[in-house]
């Protein structure tokens, strides 16, 4: 138990001090990632493994899918109001789609969903890099010929 302290202190402190755009990338890596989880248990051949396994991994998918889509309704109306609301459409596809999965233990759909949800992220995740570029290029470097600004170890 105490081997996994470190790891949750860890993970709260990556979660409280990230950006927005980290949190948003954090949260499509978890809902990918039980998405895995549950596509590779349709390979299991124990029947309560198999059920237990896609159920409670898709579940979690759900629910990051759904803090996605409630994080947009909370956020109310924006300037980019056309970009939100197919923001929204598409978390509730992507949440339909999950639910019929499991109902159905459709491994085809996941893979649909994890194929979406992995180049949408891909997006988000050019967009901050982009983001970060362009404050990384505001930002002059020194010129040369400024003596006085350096820092002398000789004393």
């Amino acid at each position: 138990m105490s081997a996994l302290r470190p790891a949750q202190a860890y993970k709260s402190a990556a979660v409280n001090t990230a950006t927005p755009s980290s949190l948003l990338l954090m949260l499509y890596d978890g809902a990918i990632k039980f998405m895995r989880i549950a596509d590779k248990a349709f390979e299991f051949e124990d029947p309560l493994e198999f059920n237990q396994t896609i159920h409670n991994n898709l579940i979690k998918a759900q629910n990051i899918v759904r803090e996605l889509r409630g994080a947009l309704i909370s956020n109310g109306e924006s300037k980019d109001g056309d970009l939100v609301n197919n923001l929204i459409a598409l978390y509730d596809y992507f949440d339909r789609r999950l639910q019929e999965a499991n109902f159905k233990k459709n491994r085809e759909i996941v893979n649909e969903i994890i194929d979406r949800m992995t180049e949408l992220r891909g997006a988000w995740a050019e967009a901050y890099n982009k983001e970060n570029q362009n404050k990384d290029s505001s930002i002059k470097p020194p010129t040369s010929d400024s003596n006085s600004s350096r820092l002398s170890l000789m004393g």
